[in-house]
């Protein structure tokens, strides 16, 4: 049996186990959340195996109550296959009265407000998992840390020891928890898996409606065409209808980006609106991500030597994967992260906007100096145009590359950190 990897998402379900009677990860499958709770929980049901569905379906109606029996606390292993329990688990934390009674995993989002009587505010705390950052699968050495860059701790120059190549295998691997364990050989296969599993049964059964397989498939290959892009879903129709004999609308578009959204495959960035003394206009759309960037390379068919191949599809795939990983680290540092556009031509591809009020810039580039020096410049034009009357300055700014030798700080104040230095 493979060894469990440390996931940041352990620390933080320790925390919110403490506190509340149930919680709730979400995420996409396959990223290991039920593997998580299960290193803190004493108990299991797993309304994943078929068998005991269709038995506790049964047993729903007439005694929920002994679903719910056992150690605590008890995990609901994919608890959105039978929603009428939500009720039921609320109602029995708050019969007991306690604290750490219930862990949930569910790979959609909550069912629509008719099949559940209540919400759970105040009883269910809910964290997001995300397949693994470079840091929890073992590739990022973490000998820089975001929270220390918050506290304005200084940094000492240190060593990446990824490559181009490495980066672009890790891009079309991305942070599934399976392929981090096993061959090289056949990590890539994963990512194919998973999006034939998603158009070809999710899409069907994540809320009951009938959609069709070829149409996901058009829209997932949309979305990888315009990675780390602001694009609208007017943009996405076009690029589907060349590839869509039928008719299209964008309420359809939108209806399927929806569903994928609930099923965690899609996870847009969006925008950050500070005080700026500028009166230019803040870009309000959002920035079209995936929750891996393996999704997007495998949905196209692209494997590393094709992104080494393609050096610009390269860094949008690139970017999409330091998003993943900025924000598996924003929610060990009670953060959001978001992009900056403006009609000024000021931009920042990542702004993590923690919970305290403070914030750091961060640009993203592939590589190459003159890259590096276009990013720095964006992020202290960005900064000069902060009203610090009204809100603070940036905490730090960095450039976050993929290809460096080093982690180090410039001169003028801005870090430039490889994705493989970096942790929470």
């Amino acid at each position: 049996m493979a060894k469990y990897k440390q996931r940041i998402a352990d620390r933080i379900l320790e925390r919110k186990v403490l506190g509340k009677g149930a919680v709730l990860i979400e995420g996409p499958k396959w990223c290991g959340k039920t593997t998580t709770a299960k290193q803190l929980a004493k108990s299991v049901l797993d309304l994943g195996d078929s068998t005991i569905l269709k038995q506790s379906s049964g047993l729903i109606e007439i005694s929920p109550k002994t679903l719910l029996e056992g150690d605590t606390p008890r995990l609901i292993d994919e608890w959105q296959a039978l929603p009428p329990i939500w009720d039921s688990i609320r109602s029995e934390v708050d019969r007991r009265g306690e604290p750490s009674q219930f862990i949930l995993t569910g790979s959609s989002v909550l069912p629509e407000a008719d099949e559940t009587v209540h919400s759970g505010t105040g009883r269910f705390a809910t964290i997001k998992m995300r397949p693994m950052s470079l840091y929890e699968s073992g590739e990022s050495t973490g000998t820089i840390s975001l929270k220390d860059l918050f506290e304005g701790k200084s940094i000492d120059v240190q060593q990446n020891d990824l490559n181009i190549e490495d980066i672009a295998f890790l891009t079309c691997r991305g942070g599934w928890p399976w392929a981090t364990i096993i061959s090289k050989k056949v990590a890539l296969d994963q990512a194919f898996d998973y999006v034939d599993s998603v158009f070809q049964r999710d899409i069907q059964r994540v809320d009951k409606v009938k959609r069709s397989a070829e149409r996901a498939k058009l829209l997932l290959r949309s979305y990888a065409r315009n990675i780390s892009q602001q694009v609208s879903y007017g943009t996405i129709r076009k690029d589907m209808l060349s590839n869509d004999a039928s008719t299209l609308d964008e309420d359809t578009v939108a209806d399927y980006i929806k569903a994928l959204k609930k099923l965690f495959v899609i996870e847009d960035l969006a925008a950050w609106n500070p005080n700026i003394r500028s009166k230019a206009a803040i870009r309000t759309s959002d920035t079209r991500h995936f929750v891996d960037p393996s999704i997007g390379t495998a949905i196209l068919g692209l494997g590393p030597k094709d992104l080494i191949n393609d050096l610009k599809s390269f860094g949008f795939f690139f970017e999409d994967m330091v998003v993943r990983d900025l924000r598996v680290y924003a929610e060990a540092l009670d953060g959001e992260l978001y992009h900056y556009r403006d009609s000024s031509g000021l931009e920042c591809d990542t702004v993590l906007h923690r919970r305290n009020g403070s914030y750091a810039l961060m640009e993203v580039k592939l590589g190459g100096e003159q890259n590096i020096e276009d990013g720095a410049k964006s992020m202290l034009s960005l900064a000069k145009n902060i009203d610090t009357d009204k809100m603070p300055a940036p905490s730090f700014m960095a450039v976050i590359v993929g290809v460096g030798q080093y982690a180090y700080q410039r001169k003028d104040g801005v870090y430039v950190i490889p994705i493989g230095c970096l942790k929470d």
